[in-house]
């Protein structure tokens, strides 16, 4: 079994008749739980990647009637890296 999550942003919350449709989508083989974070609109779906592909995933949420606008990295991103200010440039020859 090759556990992975996926964390999907969605646009409009999920109506009343999408939770129930997504109540059963627990219910399918492979997957192992949802999330939603309300405040940050994102739901994260552990599934089974040995029965499972994202793509299927992605589908069944859209299916069960969630509004899925992007696929979030779950990899957090470096901060920039400070740039040193440039040393002053000197001249390699003198004039005479």
């Amino acid at each position: 079994m090759t556990q992975l999550d996926v964390l999907y942003r969605y646009g409009n919350p999920p109506t009343e008749q999408a939770m129930l449709a997504l109540s059963k989508v627990r219910d399918v083989y492979g997957i192992r739980g949802l999330r939603f974070d309300e405040a940050e609109k994102t739901v994260r779906v552990e599934y089974d990647a040995s029965r499972l592909s994202a793509a299927i995933v992605h589908q069944l949420l859209r299916r069960a009637g969630l509004d899925i606008r992007e696929t979030v990295s779950l990899i957090p991103e470096p901060p920039p890296a400070a740039i040193p200010p440039a040393a002053p440039v000197s001249p390699s020859v003198t004039k005479a």
